[in-house]
């Protein structure tokens, strides 16, 4: 993780101190069930929440068993011993190491997607206010980076307002998913532990058990969590892309907020940049990275091998924490985003009326001439308006094959703005209900 990306509350949750507590949770709620169907006394289990409650667990000093050890959980369980005392020989009673790894890595990603879902409610009131605020506001659409036809900006980001509410659902999905827990013992057969421990923990980490669990949870889950935060991050590219273009020079129809101060290059004074956007295509790459890892951890050898583990120490906090950082950026960028009605509108009128070339067309077909003429009828009046050699109205009009079919008034009329727009209510009350 690294700290230019890094938000606290995210970061909490992958730190040393949170993963022991974790574990000792773990331990602990499994020290409780075993007591309470009769393997361990509970006094013992007792004694564990008392030490244990308030402990401060050292981290060095865990670090300092592990090199002699050269186990985690044994470092971890021996340290809880130091604090705890005799009783402690009671914690862990039949379980193996993959019931407090798997469950708390679990734990850790079921707590970074309540994040990650928050991170998406607060870009979502983003995009919905800045798209009512330009419901109306005419700016050219283009296909291929090519002037098309008129739509608004407000269209854009409902777009996108709808792309991120389904990445909500994936991600409430991928929760789900993920959030299992295995208290099953060696190869997952629970001989050395009762099925009822399992579901005592569960239920206390706020967990689901595990249905068939190797000694490991089975790694499909972690693919699908990791996947969906790849799609995640290729939203996020896709706005800011949105945002990069629209910002270049000869755009220049929508910019990221620039501050006072703020200084855009150490060499040309003049520069505005879009940094944040650029930043948050370069950290979308890395997020949809990590999807791949967490495939090829599926594959693990028979009940149980270890080569999903060092993969997982780092892509979990690092996917994460690297998500959480670009919702926030990008939810920053849509809501400061400064938008140049006045710039959409002259770019909407660069070609000469050409965007409108698609109901000429029609209305052509409809007066009765093929579609095949029709179309070389209109082609032929906006390749010179193209060239910038004419006015597409003023060619269509003064054009003896187009006015026998069109009366010039009738052409005009194909002219109209106001006729792109008019379904623009029908496309809001599909992305945001009767509050449009």
């Amino acid at each position: 993780m690294i700290p230019r990306y890094s938000r606290p509350e995210m970061t909490a949750i992958w730190s040393p101190e949170a993963r022991f507590r974790i574990w000792f949770e773990i331990e602990a709620h499994a020290t409780t069930a075993l007591a309470e169907i009769g393997v361990v006394p509970k006094e013992a289990a007792a004694k564990v929440w008392e030490k244990g409650r308030d402990a401060v667990f050292d981290v060095a000093r865990i670090d300092e068993i592990e090199r002699v050890t050269k186990h985690d959980v044994i470092a971890f369980l021996t340290h809880l011993a130091e604090i705890v005392g005799p009783e402690a020989r009671f914690v862990h009673q039949g379980m193996t190491s993959s019931d407090v790894l798997d469950t708390c890595l679990n734990v850790q990603l079921a707590r970074a997607a309540d994040l990650l879902i928050a991170d998406i409610d607060g870009l979502l009131a983003a995009l919905k206010r800045r798209a009512f605020e330009h419901k109306l506001t005419p700016t050219i659409g283009r296909s291929h980076g090519i002037h098309a036809e008129p739509v608004t900006f407000g269209l854009k980001l409902a777009q996108a307002y709808a792309e991120f509410e389904r990445n909500r659902a994936r991600l409430v999905a991928a929760r789900a998913e993920i959030a299992t827990c295995a208290i099953s013992g060696a190869v997952g057969t629970f001989a050395n532990i009762d099925p009822r421990v399992e579901e005592y923990v569960a239920e206390k980490m706020g967990l689901t058990p595990e249905p068939v669990s190797t000694q490991v949870i089975p790694r499909d889950r972690h693919a699908m969590f990791f996947a969906v935060l790849g799609v995640v991050a290729s939203s996020i590219e896709r706005l800011a892309i949105e945002v990069r273009h629209l910002q270049r020079t000869e755009v220049l129809e929508a910019e990221e907020y620039f501050s006072e101060g703020q200084k855009g290059s150490s060499a040309m004074p003049h520069k505005r940049n879009p940094v944040l956007t650029e930043n948050l295509t370069g950290l979308a790459r890395m997020v949809r990275a990590y999807a791949l890892p967490a495939m090829e951890n599926v594959a693990l050898w028979h009940e149980r091998d270890i080569s999903h583990s060092s993969v997982e120490r780092m892509i979990g906090p690092d996917a994460t924490v690297t998500l959480d950082f670009a919702l926030a950026r990008l939810t920053g960028v849509v809501d400061k985003l400064l938008v140049y009605p006045e710039q959409m509108q002259r770019n909407l009128d660069r070609l000469g009326g050409l965007v409108h070339s698609q109901r000429v067309l029609l209305a052509l077909t409809q007066a009765g001439v093929s579609r095949e003429d029709a179309y070389r009828l209109v082609q032929r009046n906006a390749m010179p308006v193209w060239r910038g050699e004419g006015d597409f109205l003023t060619l269509l009009q003064a054009d003896q094959e187009v006015t026998a079919a069109l009366k010039p008034e009738a052409i005009a009329e194909c002219f109209d703005l106001g006729y792109h727009l008019k379904h623009v209510d029908t496309i809001f009350r599909r992305v945001f209900g009767s509050e449009s």
